[in-house]
């Protein structure tokens, strides 16, 4: 189950996380972003428990999307003990997302 992250909620959810976090910054207007969501959603069932899986809508939500230095989208930054350790910019397959995903686990 993906999270829908906001300004508000952002440190709870995202940088007081005990498990690794991945965050998809995307927009509903971005087609790149429409491609990435299904595969994050995946994502989001193979590790249920294991990792947050949070989505943040970029328009909705400009002081974290500044406070990251988001600028191009879909972006998905991933999170371990409340530091951004990985990015991904660009929609890619999901074995690149997991392969990014293995060494936070550990």
């Amino acid at each position: 189950m993906t999270v829908d992250v906001t300004d508000q909620n952002f440190e709870e959810v995202v940088k007081k996380s005990d498990k690794p976090v991945i965050v998809d910054f995307w927009a509903e207007w971005c087609g790149p972003c429409r491609m990435v969501g299904p595969i994050v959603k995946e994502i989001s069932d193979d590790f249920e428990g294991k990792v947050v899986v949070a989505k943040v809508d970029v328009d909705s939500n400009p002081n974290v999307t500044q406070e990251y230095g988001i600028r191009n989208i879909p972006t998905v930054l991933f999170f371990k003990n409340g530091e951004v350790v990985d990015k991904q910019v660009g929609a890619v397959p999901k074995k690149n997302y997991v392969a990014k995903l293995g060494p936070l686990m550990l």
